[in-house]
């Protein structure tokens, strides 16, 4: 694996290694072995144009596990605020001496180009509404490692599908691994070409699903929250009641509590959130592995 830019470049086999190696650097973390530094030497960049808190802090805990050195890139005190392009950035941070870049950008296929640009193994950490394949890597570890199978599960991933890129990875990464997927939401926002089944109804459907999978409404990419949006897809303590009792909750955050999400079933036992959390490091320290000893 040369870069991960997309979820879509990874087949069956690609994906459940990647999600073996994460489950069982997850273990070794809890357990407090020692892990093989197999970044020593190697320094990684964080280029994040847009904000993030869990993606952009496990990426740079994960490195150091690693052994690697890290720098991290602020725009508003880069030379982007004097009109640098991306490709100049990034061209710079590589001669510097970034070995692996991490980006976030909000333009669909920023990373593809940097990867192209620099010559660099080079992960998508969110671009624009397109996609975020270490969240989706992450999710499926946290769906395998609490239910102990993929193959069979139902997921209603519901909310802001159009908008969102998390969904964007979700929709491929999780049906190559057998987990049956229905997109929930308004009509407005269910792509007409989705690869799946969708729906503009979530209560006909929550008796039959194992996953509810949430989305924020991303207002800054032109998502609107109104009375009816609330009404009919906010996911509270009475629609989680009608969930089966094995039923889990999950959300990529961050969390909109009161929207999406009431604060009753974000913090029930039902909630997987702090869980997908958890493993946002040895995922991401598994893709960081794969690209070092692909170098």
């Amino acid at each position: 694996m040369k870069s991960l830019t997309s979820i879509r470049t990874l087949g069956r086999a690609d994906l459940e290694r990647l999600i073996d190696e994460a489950d069982e650097l997850r273990r070794s973390l809890d357990a407090g072995n020692r892990i093989a530094r197999a970044l020593n030497g190697l320094c990684m960049a964080n280029l994040f144009f847009e904000p993030s808190t869990r993606t952009r802090l496990s990426f740079d805990l994960a490195a150091q596990r690693l052994g690697a050195h890290v720098l991290t890139f602020l725009p508003e005190t880069s030379s982007a605020t004097k009109g640098e392009s991306l490709q100049d950035t990034a061209l710079t941070v590589s001669s510097i001496g970034a070995d692996i870049l991490v980006v976030r950008h909000g333009e669909e296929g920023a990373p593809q180009a940097v990867a192209e640009w620099t010559g660099l193994p080079v992960v998508n950490a969110g671009d624009g509404a397109g996609e975020h394949p270490t969240q989706a890597l992450l999710d499926a570890l946290t769906l395998r490692r609490h239910f102990g199978r993929l193959d069979g599960l139902r997921m209603a991933i519901v909310g802001d599908i159009t908008h969102s890129r998390v969904a964007g990875s979700l929709l491929y990464a999780l049906p190559t691994v057998g987990v049956d997927v229905t997109l929930v939401g308004p009509e407005r926002w269910l792509p007409a070409d989705a690869p799946v089944t969708t729906s503009a109804d979530l209560d006909v459907i929550l008796d039959d699903v194992d996953v509810v999978y949430l989305l924020r409404v991303q207002k800054e990419r032109g998502g609107v929250i109104d009375d009816e949006y609330l009404a009919r897809f906010a996911f509270d303590g009475g629609r989680a009641s009608r969930l089966r009792d094995d039923a889990v909750v999950m959300h990529p955050g961050p969390i909109n509590r009161g929207i999406e999400i009431s604060h009753e079933v974000a913090e029930s036992p039902r909630s997987l959130i702090t869980e997908q959390v958890r493993n946002g490091v040895p995922t991401r320290m598994a893709v960081l592995r794969a690209l070092a000893v692909s170098r």
